[in-house]
């Protein structure tokens, strides 16, 4: 009997062994007609559903002008360009054009859990014409690296209420809520760039949540022609918003943040900062309701803290926000 279960166990472990041998893991889309494909989504559909290994997609140099959507079953893909200024995924949907709304006007939709992109260039070319979402992004343990965002009114939609996502080395533009959405998100060494006056952040960190959006090390630059810029506004009731030790330019606001004109959002949003620089960073006129981290607070503000302290993680999951 035990040599029969013995066999059983053995023979499964090369049926799996065999049927990841049987699955392509690594893809190549190219314009030019020398990869696997000269279409991104073309690439994802040949990708198996829940992959027993990581699968890698390499990007070359080009223009896809495709509107992407990788599936919350197509898990453990990473995406790696060429070169983040030449490897570009641009699509024109906006809220309004025929049925679409906000939230299927991106031009990239990620949905699978343990994503990772590496120099990409995600892009909504519709212009200032509404809300217009570059990447819509649902995926938990997302990891973006030298990536940049170009849109103008929404341009990075973190959703998934229990999603952690990092950015860092990423370059982030547009006008209004350029950077909002219900996840946490953490932001190192990135540049966040305003297109307008008017807000970066609109969190929509749900009730319970430890944590929304985390900056770090970040720098905010903007137009030359921009000059009063809120560090963001609540989405809902309990949006959480915090700059670290970041450098804020002249165009940020000297009240800093917003209220959405609706005073009832001041008793449960956490908007803070700490120790940040530049010709933005005084607080003397901040609004009262907001918040200047003591060190200690600020000390619980670090990238595994962050993402092991968030609902449904623990540091047993290990640095997934390492780039594999």
């Amino acid at each position: 009997m035990k040599k029969s279960i013995s066999y059983a166990i053995l023979m499964l472990l090369c049926a799996v062994q065999l049927s990841a041998q049987t699955y392509k893991y690594s893809f190549t889309v190219a314009k030019d007609g020398t990869g696997d494909y000269t279409t991104i989504q073309e690439a994802i559909n040949a990708m198996r559903a829940f992959p027993l290994k990581p699968i890698t997609l390499y990007i070359k140099n080009g223009v896809y002008n495709e509107k992407i959507d990788l599936p919350a079953f197509n898990t453990t893909v990473r995406f790696i360009g060429e070169s983040v200024d030449k490897t570009i995924i641009t699509f024109n949907d906006y809220s309004g054009r025929g049925k679409t709304h906000t939230f299927n006007s991106y031009t990239a939709r990620i949905s699978g859990n343990d994503f990772q992109a590496e120099n990409i260039t995600f892009i909504n070319s519709a212009g200032p014409v509404g809300q217009a979402v570059a990447l819509h992004l649902e995926s938990d343990r997302a990891v973006f690296k030298n990536c940049r965002f170009l849109g103008c009114q929404d341009t990075l939609y973190l959703a998934g209420e229990n999603s952690r996502q990092y950015f860092k080395d990423c370059y982030i533009e547009g006008t209004t809520d350029f950077i909002f959405g219900p996840a946490t998100a953490f932001f190192e060494d990135c540049t966040i760039h305003s297109k307008a006056n008017s807000y970066i952040t609109a969190a929509n960190t749900p009730e319970g949540i430890a944590y929304g959006f985390v900056f770090y090390h970040c720098k905010l630059t903007a137009d030359s022609s921009v000059h009063q810029v809120y560090l963001g506004r609540p989405w809902r009731a309990y949006a959480k918003t915090v700059f670290r030790q970041c450098e804020l330019g002249a165009h940020i606001r000297p009240q800093g943040w917003h209220n959405w004109s609706n005073p009832e959002a001041e008793k449960n949003s956490f908007y803070a900062e700490y120790k940040n620089t530049g010709a933005g960073s005084s607080t003397t006129e901040r609004v009262a309701w907001s918040k200047q981290l003591s060190a200690k607070q600020a000390a619980a503000y670090t990238l595994e803290k962050v993402f092991t302290k968030s609902i449904n993680s623990s540091a047993a999951e290990g640095s997934w926000y390492t780039f594999r």
